[in-house]
């Protein structure tokens, strides 16, 4: 996925707060499902773009897993009101392994297994790997997440601007 990780993460977001009592979800549904690309700093200032990015630990799908379970415990234990918002970011970095699924290499059982499964192989077809992306029908699977989210925030504006407002 290049560019549909956030507005994933604001559908997710949406469906999210609807259903789940508590603050800070929308947040950290978004800020969950872009998470997990942190590992770019490292891989263009530290590494160089030697190794891909979906080797690194914050795109292992075990280590999310844990992490949400541990956060999920601590979040119960300082109370209720966290539950939520935890759970929605770990959903989301969840959600952001998945969606990488679709056309890039995931090694889902690492640090266990390092084999890389993905659903489809976007060949090289081009000299900038962005653009085999782009021209590549997954693409349209991005492009569709990114017009959900627009049509969710549209029709969210929508009703915001047409709730009546007290008067004072």
């Amino acid at each position: 996925m290049l560019i549909a990780h956030l507005p994933a993460g604001y559908i997710f977001g949406s469906f999210a707060r609807s259903r789940w009592p508590g603050k800070g979800i929308m947040p950290a549904a978004m800020l969950g499902s872009v998470f997990p690309d942190i590992d770019m700093l490292y891989f263009h200032f530290v590494d160089g773009g030697r190794t891909h990015h979906h080797a690194y630990i914050t795109h292992w799908p075990l280590f999310w897993a844990a992490t949400g379970l541990v956060a999920l415990s601590v979040a119960k234990w300082c109370g209720q009101r966290y539950l939520a918002p935890v759970s929605a970011f770990f959903a989301a970095a969840m959600m952001h392994m998945i969606l990488d699924s679709v056309a890039s290499p995931m090694m889902w059982l690492m640090p266990f297994d390092g084999h890389a499964l993905e659903l489809v192989t976007v060949p090289a077809m081009y000299r900038n790997w962005v653009m085999s992306f782009i021209l590549h029908w997954t693409f349209a699977l991005e492009l569709l997440i990114c017009a959900w989210a627009l049509a969710l925030g549209f029709r969210r504006s929508q009703l915001v601007a047409a709730t009546p407002k007290n008067s004072t």
